[in-house]
């Protein structure tokens, strides 16, 4: 008992510390003056001093790089002290100013580059086989129908770029949410498509913080979501040709977009009627009345071919232009009138796109978003178990931003970072706290804290002998191609196996978190096989220097492997209390158990005399990344 009393002791202290900053006169507040320290021991910076003036606190720097680990894909430290110089809602204004980059354009730059690869690559293997071959425009076609791409793999190389690069890593975590709510997935014959991928996920890029109606309406008229729930070409009601429209999209838009299955109130707790019963919010003749609003929609352009020169309603998905919006073939528009959610009509005889408007925005106005949005949104940044009090703030801001706009996602998003349940560190301890890493912020934290290099592996000549070594790349790209993570840990961007996403946001897995009642989405696809995986995976980027790969080393020499660079940790290991420190700081915020701390100690004083510090600093990384510690987000 009396050690308990003192880590909560401690606990309180460190606590206050950090919020109780109205107060100069406690500890850790800037002033020792007056005051004889006695210590039993002194560490680096942690003197009996500095720790009552506080400069050797690092509470502040912990919370620091907990914001950060729900604020974006990965940190390291210089973001860490960038974040604790300016405050979190400085640095929150600051990122959502900060320019960023589309994924469409770095892809297409990306597939510019490799292209030549791809085509000389298959040109020599016809030389091989019809030696003194000459290139005709016949067989330069006849290639070129082997290249295949861009597809979803030049995606995944546009994204890695863009956030192991990007400064603008609140808007990239942002965007990650909203893919995983608004789901398209390249596990469809989208996978084929980078352009309409990558042109997709763009709009969350550009409404990460602007408005939720925006994306609702974009969405709905992309190709890519036109092809994935079938809106495409989806015909008004012909009874004598048995035409019906398509049901798939109306139900989704109103079931996983905007307001659920069930009447909420604003905490997100479920409504029930008289006789205490849930209250669903839409029926199937709902979802017959909506399909008839998003019918008529077809491709706006044609890619050029040998066989149509303008679009039409009916055409083939794969001749549409799949970056551009589609547009309304009015005379397959269903124009009767209808009407959705019980007393909701939509004039008979109107323009299609009115007509979709119409319904887009009633559904946005629906009291149901805001709570049905924002525990999706909290879940996503901060926490598997909002209270109802935290989802009703988030739903509030979400109603009125403080100038009366709904749906305001800088606003919504701020809020969620910086509301007391977030920040508060009271509640750390407490079983609905925190949530699982997802195996893909897992990964991205990884890359941004220990930084990222590419090289290749290469035969060198010494004293007349070839020694293996490896070099960098000519060019640094990030060329990972996520589906060999996506294989083991079941998650990728933009790879979810259905349009209920990697995970649905009540997912109970089956022991005590069911049993208390709370909830916990991201362990659907954690389970014996992708545990197992993951450590194996870690073990390859500590051991093996194997971060990740590509499809281009096996077409061009110069574009080799990931691999981690931990110099930054690594200066620190002739001290390993410091290198623990550090891992502290960069994975855990503070939250390094004794548990991993000895398995860490341990294993340095275990060390054989020949081992060098290179390996004990992997080993040191091995055990910090597959801990509860790192892999627990609290």
């Amino acid at each position: 008992m009396k050690t308990k009393n003192i880590y909560a002791g401690l606990f309180s202290l460190l606590t206050f510390c950090v919020y109780a900053q109205d107060n100069p006169d406690y500890f850790g507040a800037g002033s020792d003056a007056g005051i004889t320290i006695s210590t039993s021991s002194n560490f680096q910076n942690s003197t009996g001093e500095n720790t009552i003036n506080g400069s050797g606190l690092d509470a502040r720097m912990m919370e620091a790089s907990r914001f950060l680990a729900h604020s974006t894909m990965g940190y390291n430290l210089d973001e860490i002290q960038r974040v604790n110089q300016m405050g979190f809602e400085a640095w929150i204004n600051d990122q959502i100013q900060t320019p960023f980059d589309y994924l469409k354009p770095q892809m297409e730059e990306i597939w510019d580059e490799i292209y030549p690869w791809h085509f000389d690559y298959y040109w020599n293997m016809y030389l091989e086989d019809n030696p003194g071959a000459e290139l005709t425009p016949e067989l330069t076609e006849q290639i070129d129908d082997q290249v295949y791409g861009p597809w979803a793999v030049d995606f995944h190389y546009a994204w890695w770029q863009n956030v192991i690069l990007g400064n603008d890593q609140l808007r990239q975590r942002v965007a990650f949410a909203l893919s995983q709510i608004l789901v398209i997935s390249t596990k469809s014959d989208l996978r084929n498509h980078a352009e309409t991928l990558t042109s997709y996920y763009d709009y969350f890029l550009e409404h990460a913080f602007g408005n939720y109606n925006d994306i609702l309406m974009d969405v709905t008229l992309h190709p890519a979501m036109g092809l994935y729930l079938s809106h495409y070409n989806n015909p008004k009601e012909v009874p004598e040709e048995n035409l019906h429209p398509d049901e798939n999209y109306a139900r989704e838009i109103m079931q996983l977009f905007t307001i659920g299955l069930y009447e909420l109130n604003q905490d997100g707790s479920r409504k029930v009627d008289g006789e205490g019963k849930e209250i669903p919010t839409y029926n199937n003749a709902d979802i017959k009345e909506l399909a008839k609003v998003f019918t008529g929609l077809g491709a706006s352009e044609v890619m050029e071919n040998p066989w149509v020169d303008e679009p039409f309603f009916g055409m083939d998905w794969y001749l549409g232009i799949k970056d551009v919006q589609l547009k309304m073939y009015q005379e397959w528009h269903e124009t009767s009138s209808k009407t959705i959610l019980g007393d909701f009509e939509i004039p008979a005889g109107q323009e299609g796109m009115e007509d979709i408007e119409m319904a887009v925005e009633y559904l946005f106005n629906h009291p149901n978003v805001g709570p049905f949005i924002s525990r999706q949104l909290i879940q996503r940044l901060v926490k598997s178990n909002p209270s109802p009090q935290y989802i009703s703030r988030i739903a509030a801001v979400f109603n009125n931003n403080g100038t009366g706009q709904r749906g305001d996602l800088g606003a919504i998003v701020k809020a969620i970072l910086l509301d007391e349940e977030a920040r508060s560190c009271e509640g750390l301890m407490h079983a609905d706290n925190g949530r699982l890493r997802e195996p893909m912020l897992r990964y991205t934290q990884i890359a941004k804290g220990l930084s990222l290099e590419c090289y290749k592996d290469t035969l060198f000549t010494v004293d007349g002998e070839l020694v293996e070594g490896s070099t960098p790349c000519q060019k640094t790209r990030y060329w990972l191609n996520a589906f060999d993570a996506d294989n083991e840990l079941r998650q990728s961007p933009l790879g979810a196996p259905s349009v209920f996403n990697f995970y649905l946001p009540d997912h109970q897995p089956v022991g005590e978190i069911t049993a208390r009642g709370l909830f916990a989405p991201e362990f659907k696809i954690h389970d014996s096989s992708s545990s197992i995986n993951y450590i194996n995976r870690i073990f390859a980027t500590t051991s093996w220097n194997y971060f990740g790969g590509s499809y281009e080393g096996d077409v061009n020499e110069d574009v080799g492997y990931l691999r981690i660079n931990p110099s930054e940790v690594g200066a620190l290991i002739e001290d390993p209390e410091a290198v623990y420190n550090y891992l502290d700081l960069l994975f855990m915020h503070g939250q390094l158990t004794d548990r991993e701390l000895e398995n860490m100690r341990a294993f340095i004083n275990e060390s054989p005399e020949w081992m060098e510090d290179y390996h004990k600093l992997r080993g040191m990384l091995f055990i910090a990344l597959i801990s509860p510690d790192y892999n627990i987000m609290k």
